[in-house]
């Protein structure tokens, strides 16, 4: 069974009995966000779904700010995290990943009309990014170089690009995929910068997770029967390209 609440919670007195208890990003367009029916859908929804039909097990999501994810689950709260979550040497350290699903890179956002068209052009400007992601290390470690004079965070993408359109900031890092997706029908944004960072994104976990193999065993034949690249194809509209982490049979990244 799969409960879907956007307090973590499934009908009364089930909170816990879950075998998953997934946190998510609820908001992060288009891979976990609430429909028009208040149901939690979206491109990782849909491969966790899957996951845990293959796996056997029952789901419940959990809706947590993308920065609180890693202590909800290094402390339990959680079993998997999802949210686009990039898979990064430090956060190999201390957490574990299945193998990645998706391959992404950074985008600079700004408004249609804005003259910014590269990362020099940002000196002096107010740059957008989400709190703990990997736009957020790349603005702060490079904020010195292209005299960034401030960082705004933020939870989410759609209070980042409200803000843009209001003139708070004047930017916004983040994912290529996601910023995509949300501008598609908004005429009054652009992609001004491509950022080539390499990233994947996958499942995050504890070390001492019992199904973690079970996971990344699942991602291997949803890979092999064509699940993800149909799922891709359903939320991007595009076919995932031969090679991609999509579509290719990996190891689970290790430390």
């Amino acid at each position: 069974m799969i409960f879907c609440g956007l307090l973590g919670v499934g009908p009364a007195g089930s909170a816990g009995a879950a075998d998953w208890v997934v946190g998510a990003n609820v908001g992060n367009v288009p891979w976990e966000f609430q429909d028009s029916q208040g149901r939690v859908i979206g491109f990782e929804i849909d491969l966790v779904t899957e996951a845990a039909r293959c796996a056997g097990r029952s789901l419940e999501i959990q809706n947590i700010p993308f920065n609180g994810l890693f202590a909800a689950v290094q402390s339990g709260r959680v079993q998997i995290a999802l949210s686009s979550i990039t898979i990064t040497p430090k956060r190999l350290n201390s957490l574990a990943f299945a193998q990645p699903y998706f391959d992404a890179d950074q985008s600079l956002s700004v408004l249609k009309n804005s003259p910014i068209g590269s990362l020099a052009d940002l000196a002096g400007k107010t740059v957008g990014v989400d709190t703990g992601s990997t736009g957020d290390l790349y603005a702060s470690a490079h904020r010195a170089e292209y005299r960034i004079a401030d960082i705004s965070r933020y939870e989410g993408l759609s209070p980042a690009m409200l803000d843009l359109a209001a003139g708070r900031i004047d930017a916004y890092l983040s994912d290529v995929p996601s910023v995509a997706y949300y501008i598609k029908d908004k005429p009054q944004y652009r992609i001004a910068l491509r950022i080539p960072t390499g990233e994947r994104y996958s499942f995050m976990f504890a070390r001492r997770f019992a199904d973690a193999v079970r996971v990344n065993d699942c991602l291997s034949a949803m890979k092999r029967d064509g699940f993800i690249a149909a799922t891709h194809q359903k939320w991007f509209g595009t076919t995932a390209a031969p090679g991609s982490s999509s579509v290719t049979v990996m190891d689970m990244p290790k430390p």
